[in-house]
């Protein structure tokens, strides 16, 4: 009898859970990696993936992000169909761009173009870190550097949105090379008086970081980006000292003096709008 009594209520227990894996649609629901709190994902579209219970800031897409930034229908894109070889016959490398193509449904770990925010014109770059990690190769050198010189020849802003584990280690030294060729277009662009923002979200490592990332008229970075070049444990083991809790952090940079400004990603456009806005040929605001 007693036997009986609790295998009914384990049954009728274990009821209840099933039928709500069943009738609760798969991606409904998000999980905050750092909170923990659930949030529906409809919810959670329209703070552009930030938690509204602790703040964190979820990866955005490329598109999500040109998306949360320009004026409706103004984007045009660059170089669309432009992707990587395999110039040193890395094994297996082709096959594994293959896989992210599919994946990210992009064709390399970076998307350019041109488009309006608040109705001021800008080139924009936005790297995503779905695509081999966002890694820098031949390819995501090329089409930033066409970018840059794009914005030097309608002499308009250049932003560019960072996110990426550094230099491609399929390509070698190809892949470094985007480094030096990056930062000439820059400061070709730069001595002819274009403006460069650029705004580090998480991650921005390695060559990147050391590079293009890191010199813009404007230095930004969202809330929590981890930004720097080498690892943590390589530095403590080469120090062979303990690092602050929050080292590489966007907070620990901008309390060092090594960025402009951390800005929550629900005031990016706000932000550049004005800056853009400032710096515009006879801008009402422009010094």
């Amino acid at each position: 009898m007693i036997k009986d009594f609790f295998a009914k209520k384990k049954k009728y227990a274990t009821v209840p859970s099933e039928r709500l894996k069943q009738e609760v649609p798969e991606g409904i629901m998000k999980k905050c990696p750092q909170c923990k709190h659930i949030i529906y994902s409809k919810e959670l579209k329209k703070t552009w993936n930030v938690c509204q219970s602790c703040g964190y800031h979820m990866p955005l897409t490329a598109y999500e992000r040109i998306e949360s930034l320009l004026d409706d229908d103004s984007f045009i894109e660059y170089d669309v169909n432009m992707i990587s070889e395999n110039p040193l016959h890395f094994p297996n490398y082709i096959e594994r761009l293959e896989k992210d193509r599919e994946v990210s449904e992009l064709n390399e770990a970076v998307v350019t173009g041109e488009g309006l925010i608040d109705s001021n014109p800008t080139v924009l770059a936005v790297m995503d870190a779905r695509f081999r990690m966002g890694s820098m190769g031949s390819v995501v050198g090329e089409k930033i550097t066409r970018a840059i010189e794009q914005a030097d020849k309608k002499n308009i802003p250049f932003i560019i949105f960072t996110a990426s584990g550094g230099a491609r280690m399929q390509e070698g030294v190809l892949s470094l090379m985007q480094m030096a060729k990056t930062s000439v277009a820059l400061k070709r662009f730069s001595d002819n008086g274009g403006l460069f923002i650029s705004v580090m979200t998480h991650p921005t490592t390695g060559g990147v970081s050391a590079s293009f990332a890191s010199v813009g008229d404007f230095n930004f970075a969202e809330p929590g980006a981890l930004i720097g070049f080498a690892g943590r444990r390589i530095i403590e083991q080469t120090i062979r000292e303990k690092l602050p809790n929050d080292f590489q952090t966007a907070e620990f940079l901008m309390k060092h003096g090594q960025l402009d400004r951390v800005i929550p990603r629900g005031e990016m456009k706000e932000t550049l709008a004005k800056i853009l806005d400032m710096h515009r040929p006879g801008g009402e605001n422009r010094a």
